[in-house]
């Protein structure tokens, strides 16, 4: 449809999960260009929505977030939870759960689906699964490394997330579509 094709694609190295490939491309007029591309297993993200234990079922649902150093950008991050495709053949709500356990300390009685999103794909072909994830009960959190070690984990109101999204305060993609999404969704709107 888009008059593009792959030719050639050749390894130039490759690190943990990650291979970085130089692949050659025909454009709709037959001219030939290279790119770099990063090939990845992607990811799979999670907006854990709990409840105060004195809330009524109206009360507003809150969001729990993790702020964690983020060494390509030298900072800590405030995102969702979220985790490397990282296990051969695990499906990618059994890999949120996991995560969420490693990450947050939650165990979700509920996945649902939100959207699957190209976080960088001018890059990269790695994608981002976003689940909405419910009726989270507290369990022991189990991080792997150390910026999950050291991360701080919190829960704000949602409607105080989303606030953060506008004015600035959440900038990482995963984390602003889901957010975004989550509270469309809890609200009947999609």
């Amino acid at each position: 449809m888009s008059g593009f094709r792959q030719v050639d694609e050749r390894e130039c190295g490759s690190a943990y999960l990650y291979r970085f490939v130089e692949a050659t491309f025909e454009d709709p007029d037959g001219q030939r260009f290279v790119r770099q591309i990063v090939r990845s297993p992607g990811a799979v993200s999670a907006v854990p929505i709990v409840y105060a234990p004195d809330d009524t079922p109206r009360a507003e649902p809150r969001v729990v977030l993790i702020a964690q150093y983020r060494a390509p950008h030298d900072e800590v991050v405030i995102e969702i939870p979220a985790g490397v495709r990282d296990v051969d053949g695990e499906a990618d709500d059994d890999n949120v759960r996991r995560e969420l356990v490693e990450e947050v300390g939650l165990a979700p009685g509920n996945v649902e689906l939100l959207t699957t999103i190209y976080p960088s794909a001018g890059m990269t072909d790695s994608t981002t699964t976003i689940f909405l994830a419910t009726d989270c009960t507290p369990v022991e959190r189990t991080p792997h490394g150390p910026e999950e070690a050291h991360a701080d984990v919190f829960e704000l109101p949602l409607g105080e997330a989303i606030e953060w999204v506008e004015n600035g305060r959440i900038v990482d993609a995963k984390s602003v579509v889901g957010l975004l999404l989550a509270e469309r969704r809890l609200r009947g709107g999609g």
